[in-house]
């Protein structure tokens, strides 16, 4: 049995107005992150961490920021289309563990509804997926709510 690990990373900018899309839903809230999709950055720390574990490079390379074909694509698209690739690289997905970095708004009680709507996508089971959720203590760009940040792990196995 083959066994690989994959890491992602990503960051979007917050701004008034904005729908707020995290982990597949939307989550009610005075600010939205921005960006070419819609700016999910769970999801795409998702993705990339699971191109990284396939060696299938990223997110940017399969779903250029520069296509219009993307332009406001809701991102469980490009999950379901990345979890495609990699089962017909010949893997299975074992779990996946993220964090979001975010100051406000509060994550946690949206967890279960992202939880339920990412095992939907990845045809996995909820228990294969976490997601924590941190502040910056006011520090940074997430600290002064300019940005929102997701680190995410994946297991693969063939």
């Amino acid at each position: 049995m083959k066994i690989r690990v994959g890491q992602g990373y990503d960051v979007h900018k917050l701004e008034e107005g904005a729908d707020f899309w995290l982990g597949g839903i939307k989550i009610p809230h005075t600010h939205g992150a921005i960006g070419h999709s819609d700016a999910d950055v769970l999801i795409h720390t998702i993705c990339d961490a699971l191109l990284g574990a396939a060696n299938m490079r990223d997110i940017g390379f399969h779903y250029a920021d520069t296509d219009q074909k993307f332009k406001g694509i809701d991102s469980k698209i490009l999950l379901k289309d990345v979890v495609r690739m990699v089962k017909e690289a010949g893997y299975a997905i074992s779990n996946v563990d993220s964090t979001i970095c975010l100051q406000a708004p509060k994550v946690n009680p949206h967890i279960p509804d992202m939880k339920k709507c990412l095992a939907g996508v990845m045809d996995l089971d909820e228990e294969d997926i976490s997601i924590k959720a941190t502040t910056t203590e006011k520090l940074g760009f997430v600290g002064k709510k300019e940005g929102v940040a997701a680190f995410a792990v994946v297991l693969i196995t063939k």
